[in-house]
């Protein structure tokens, strides 16, 4: 059947073949098109499509089946959201050890894209806190895999991008906070290296630290946002709901220059003037951007590319100002521009995108060759940094700029299941095999 399975960046849309998980399960030893599980539809880029083959929506597989209070582990169907896992174990005092920026990803995407939070400096990464998963592959084999028991999946299927097999259930050990509530605290920079001397001081004394940067201001300025959970038992989720929405896609991106420097201006100074801790909600400190749903149509009919870079300490200071001045440069306004640390917590898997440096963020309205343009500029400044960009959220990086970034990928190419593949896989690593005598001579 055809569906519409888009990426959340609406870049490529199209009815998509997909297979449900009873029929894709069944099919797995008697061959056919090339598979890959499908989440929530929220990754960017294109590591979530498989036009060649037939995508595996799992969203219908979301049963939580196991929860042990004392311990705080949460055994889940891999359709489960986050949201679900979070109204599951609040009331019991837990909370997700690593969150990303929305809470309407599935426990298998967030395995398969190893996500990462705001606190990636003291807890790692999605991945390190899953302690096990049932993984099903081509040979319909049902794989338990953990550090200690078919450790080589493990490690290839965290960051994996899908490629390995499906994900049926996994488990998490999730963090015992005191509240889902944040106590808060905002620092107004003015530019950049205002920034940077704040910034390891912020991650050392706070559980989670992230920077909005004004990106078209020429000075950069900003504000740092940190936080911990609060002691006052709250732990309501009801108040996180998505309170408005896009009800329809505009015929023009909504957001140019005109309109994001207006934002960016009230945006700063609104912050900059709350120089005392408040308490905000989980939904507002993690998730702002999901009380307005759909909010991705704004960007227009041709939709976002969203990319992600992580720049070595070293080389953050001058090469960070540059891509920002890049983008400036080239007309381009990002609407969500974020920064922060990425620490030394390693992940199990094998294709992780975080290392230790600085991770920045852009967001850009699809505007075709100047666009792309644009972000093959930043590939470039990334890569000569000796850093690299995000694949979770790529929809157009150059197999070399891949390679580059994660020389990896051969080994995740060895666990790779045969009978799975993805659009971005195809683009990148599929490209490179035959320039890959290591991997050809296995």
């Amino acid at each position: 059947m055809a569906a519409n399975l888009d990426s959340f960046g609406r870049i490529d849309r199209r009815p998509r073949q997909a297979l449900a998980p009873d029929l894709a399960i069944a099919s797995l030893g008697a061959g056919g098109p090339s598979l890959l599980a499908f989440g929530n539809g929220k990754s960017y880029g294109d590591s979530c499509h498989n036009d060649a083959g037939a995508l595996v929506p799992m969203r219908s597989r979301r049963a939580i089946l196991a929860f042990d209070a004392a311990t705080g582990i949460l055994t889940a169907e891999a359709g489960t959201s986050l949201e679900e896992i979070i109204a599951h174990a609040a009331p019991h005092g837990y909370f997700l050890p690593a969150t990303p920026g929305t809470r309407f990803v599935t426990l298998g995407g967030a395995i398969a894209n190893d996500v990462h939070g705001k606190n990636h400096h003291v807890r790692g990464t999605f991945g390190c806190h899953v302690t096990g998963f049932e993984l099903l592959r081509s040979d319909s084999i049902r794989y338990a895999c953990s550090a200690s028991q078919n450790s080589e999946l493990f490690a290839a299927t965290i960051g994996g991008m899908g490629l390995t097999g499906i994900i049926l259930s996994a488990s998490i050990k999730l963090m015992r906070v005191g509240s889902l509530d944040i106590e808060e605290e905002i620092t107004p920079f003015s530019n950049l290296e205002g920034y940077f001397d704040l910034a390891e001081a912020a991650d050392a004394a706070n559980e989670y630290a992230v920077a909005w940067v004004d990106q078209l201001s020429r000075s950069n300025r900003g504000v740092l946002l940190t936080g911990n959970h609060a002691d006052n038992g709250d732990f309501q989720t009801a108040r996180s709901a998505t309170r408005l929405s896009v009800p329809f896609e505009m015929p023009f991106s909504m957001l140019n220059g005109l309109s994001l420097a207006a934002f960016n201006f009230a945006y700063f100074h609104a912050k900059a003037r709350k120089s005392n801790k408040t308490l905000s909600g989980y939904g507002s400190f993690f998730y702002p951007l999901d009380a307005v749903g759909n909010w991705n149509r704004l960007y227009g009919p041709k939709g976002l590319f969203q990319h992600q870079s992580v720049i070595p300490f070293e080389a953050a200071r001058t090469i960070i100002p540059q891509m920002l001045e890049a983008s400036r440069e080239a007309g381009q306004a990002s609407f969500l521009t974020v920064l922060k640390r990425f620490g030394a917590v390693a992940s199990p898997g094998i294709l992780s995108f975080p290392r230790p440096g600085y991770t920045l963020t852009m967001d850009f309205s699809n505007r075709g060759a100047s666009t792309l343009n644009l972000l093959e500029r930043l590939d470039a400044l990334t890569t000569e940094a000796g850093g690299r960009v995000n694949p979770y959220k790529d929809q157009r990086m150059s197999a070399a700029t891949f390679a580059a970034g994660f020389p990896e990928w051969t080994e995740l190419e060895r666990h790779r299941d045969p009978r799975f593949s993805s659009d971005f896989w195809r683009r990148t690593a599929l490209s490179l095999s035959a320039h890959a005598p290591a991997l050809a001579a296995e």
